[in-house]
C-alpha cells in the first residue's frame, strides 16, 4: 500500500506518532488511508452541503474497512464571480485545484481517494489531479439544485433567468419588484445549477467517463439518494483500491469518445470542450476540437435541458438519468461499452437494465431533436484554430448569420453598449482580450449573453469572444476564439463594421475581408498586454496554452 510508506516499520515510528497526536487508533493506522477530499465552503451554493456528502462518503469506507481522512479543496461559485474581475480566477482556480489534491495525496501517500466536488471547475480540478495521481480514485459529486418557481408566471426558474431579467429590467420589459419577486425564488435548494449548466454537464460527464457511481450526474443535492450514493461510493472506493483499479485504467482514450459523444446527445456546456481536452492531457490522451466535430456529426442530440429548453437536471433523473441517455445511444452503437468503470463493471454492464422513462425528456434515437450534436466547433479565419457554440441553444434564425462586427476591449465596456441600447438588431458584438492569456483567466461572458436575451436581442445578434461562456448561455454566443487576442490571433484584427459571417450548421466563421487586407492589418498589429499582471493571474498568464487545447498550464 502506499500509506505504508508513512506508517509501517519502526522507521516509521515518528510518523504514527503524529496519527496519534491526531487520536488515530493502531487499528485504524493499519488499514487503508483514504483520502476524502472535500470542497465543502460556505460561499458556494453547490458545496454549502458537501460535509453531508463527506460524512456518508467516510461512513462508507469505514464500513467496508478503510480509514477515511478528511482534507479540503477550494471552490468557486461562477455565479457569484460573474460580471466582475472576479471571474478571472474561476478558470484559474481548476489549476489550483489539481495541484493541491496533488499535493496532499503525494505528501500523505494515500491508498485511494474519494473525491467530493460540485461546482463549474471543481470537478474537472479533481478529476485531472485523480488522472495525473493516479491512484484509485472515484468522484461522488453534491448533486443538481431543484428548479425555482417563477411569481410572475407559470414557468420555473434557474439562475440564467436572473441574468437575463438584468436586460428585461434595463430593456424595461420588467420592473425591478419583479426582479427582487424573482430572486428570492429561482435557487431554492442548496447544489449546482439546477439546468445542464458546467457543473452538472462535468457531473453528468464525470459518470460517463466511468470515474463516479451512475446516478452521479442526476440525483438532486436535497434528496435520500444522494447522501446514500455518497455512502456507496465509500464502499467502491475499498473495492477500487483491493482490485488496484486505478483512474488512467478507467479514463482511456475510448472513454473520453464516450464522454464527447454522451456530450453531443446531451447538449452540454460548451466549456465541456475545455475540460475534457485538459482532463485528458492529464491522462495522456490526446484530445483536439475537430474530433468533437467528427463525433457530433454522427451523434443526435436527445436532450433540450436549461438553456436549450425548459426542463431541468431533476426531469431527466426522472427520465432514467445518464443510463437512460446512454443506452439510447448505444442504440447506433455510438458508444464503447467494453469501458471500465468505478463500479467495477463496463459501461454495458452498467446500462444494460437502463430505460428511457419519459420520451419528452430523452428523445428516443429515433426521433432527436437533431441528428447532429449540441455542441458545433467553428473554424475561419477568424478563428483559424477553432471556436466552439451551443448549437442545441441556438435559435433556428440564428444558425446562419451576417452582420457587422461592433468591437469590445473587453466585458465590461460591451456590458454597458448592451444595457445601453448601443447594440442593433443584426449586429455582431465581438469581445477580444478575454482569453486565457488575454483576460488573464478566459472570463464567462455570461452578463453580456443574458442581457442580449433579456433585452430580446438573441433572435437578432451574435456574440464572438476568445472568452468562455456559462453553461447557462444560450443564444448564438460563439466563445473560445482560438488564437486569442493577446496571443496575435485575427480576433484581434477585426474591426467596427467588418461584416462576420457565422454557418453553424457549416462549421464556418468568417470576417468577410481579403487576405491582403488581412496581411496589412497584420503588419502593424501588437496585441495588448494582459490586463491584470501581477499575483496569481500573472504566472497564469505565462504558462497557460490555448482553449483549443483545454488552457492546460505548460511551463
Amino acid at each position: 500500500m502506499n500509506s505504508d510508506k508513512v506508517k509501517s516499520g519502526v522507521s516509521k515510528a515518528p510518523h504514527r506518532s503524529l496519527f496519534k497526536a491526531m487520536g488515530f487508533t493502531d487499528e485504524e493506522i493499519q488499514r487503508p488511508l483514504i483520502g476524502v477530499v472535500n470542497a465543502q465552503s460556505e460561499i458556494v451554493p453547490g458545496h454549502i452541503h458537501l460535509d453531508t456528502i463527506a460524512k456518508a462518503a467516510k461512513d462508507g469506507i469505514r464500513m467496508a474497512g478503510g480509514t477515511p481522512i478528511e482534507v479540503p479543496a477550494i471552490a468557486v461559485c461562477d455565479g457569484i464571480a460573474m460580471g466582475h474581475e472576479g471571474m478571472h480566477y474561476s478558470l484559474v482556480s481548476r489549476e489550483i485545484i489539481a495541484d493541491s489534491v496533488e499535493t496532499l495525496a503525494k505528501a500523505h501517500q494515500f491508498d485511494g481517494l474519494v473525491l467530493i466536488p460540485n461546482c463549474d471547475k471543481v470537478v474537472p480540478g479533481m478529476l485531472m489531479a485523480a488522472a495525473r495521481i493516479n491512484i484509485p480514485s472515484i468522484v461522488i459529486s453534491g448533486g443538481p439544485m431543484l428548479p425555482g418557481k417563477s411569481h410572475c408566471s407559470e414557468k420555473r426558474l434557474s439562475l440564467t433567468d436572473m441574468f437575463e431579467y438584468v436586460g428585461a429590467e434595463a430593456a424595461g420589459n420588467m420592473t425591478e419588484t419583479d426582479v427582487i419577486e424573482e430572486e428570492n425564488s429561482a435557487c431554492p435548494t442548496c447544489g449546482s445549477c439546477s439546468g445542464m449548466f458546467t457543473a452538472n454537464s462535468m457531473n453528468c460527464l464525470s459518470e460517463v467517463l466511468g470515474m463516479a457511481l451512475p446516478g452521479n450526474g442526476t440525483i438532486p443535492a436535497v434528496y435520500g439518494e444522494r447522501v446514500s450514493l455518497a455512502k456507496k461510493a465509500g464502499m467502491q472506493i475499498m473495492e477500487l483500491v483491493k482490485n488496484d483499479i486505478r483512474p488512467k485504467d478507467i479514463m482511456v482514450e475510448n472513454a473520453f469518445m464516450n464522454a464527447l459523444t454522451m456530450d453531443m446527445a446531451l447538449g452540454c456546456s460548451t466549456n465541456s470542450m475545455l475540460h475534457l481536452p485538459a482532463i485528458a492531457y492529464e491522462a495522456g490522451v490526446h484530445i483536439n476540437l475537430d474530433v468533437a466535430n467528427t463525433i457530433s456529426a454522427k451523434t443526435p442530440n436527445l436532450c433540450h435541458l436549461a438553456p436549450a429548453g425548459h426542463t431541468f437536471i431533476v426531469d431527466l433523473y426522472e427520465a432514467g438519468g445518464i443510463p437512460a441517455v446512454m443506452s439510447e445511444i448505444a442504440k447506433k452503437d455510438l458508444l464503447h461499452l467494453d469501458c471500465m468503470t468505478a463500479t467495477g463493471k463496463t459501461v454495458g454492464e452498467n446500462i444494460k437494465n437502463a430505460r428511457n422513462l419519459d420520451h419528452s425528456i430523452i428523445r428516443p434515437i429515433e426521433n432527436p431533436y437533431s441528428e447532429t450534436g449540441g455542441i458545433a466547433v467553428l473554424k475561419g479565419n477568424i478563428a483559424p484554430d477553432g471556436c466552439v457554440v451551443k448549437r442545441s441553444a441556438v435559435k433556428d434564425a440564428m444558425l446562419v448569420h451576417e452582420g457587422p462586427a461592433v468591437v469590445f476591449e473587453s466585458e465590461e465596456d460591451a456590458i454597458a453598449a448592451i444595457l445601453g441600447g448601443k447594440i442593433k438588431k443584426g449586429d455582431v458584438v465581438v469581445i477580444r482580450y478575454e482569453g486565457p492569456k488575454g483576460g488573464p483567466g478566459m472570463r464567462e461572458m455570461l452578463s453580456p449573453t443574458s442581457a442580449i436575451a433579456g433585452m430580446g436581442l438573441d433572435e437578432d445578434v451574435a456574440l464572438i469572444t476568445d472568452g468562455r461562456f456559462s453553461g447557462a448561455t444560450r443564444g448564438a454566443a460563439i466563445g473560445h476564439v482560438s488564437p486569442e487576442a493577446a496571443e496575435g490571433g485575427n480576433i484581434g484584427l477585426v474591426k467596427d463594421g467588418d461584416i462576420i459571417a457565422i454557418d453553424i450548421p457549416d462549421g464556418k466563421i468568417e470576417m468577410k475581408i481579403s487576405d491582403e487586407e488581412l496581411a496589412t492589418r497584420r503588419e502593424n498589429f501588437v496585441p495588448k498586454e494582459p490586463k491584470i499582471n501581477s499575483g496569481v493571474l500573472r504566472k497564469y498568464a505565462k504558462l497557460v496554452t490555448s482553449a483549443s487545447t483545454g488552457a492546460v498550464l505548460k511551463a
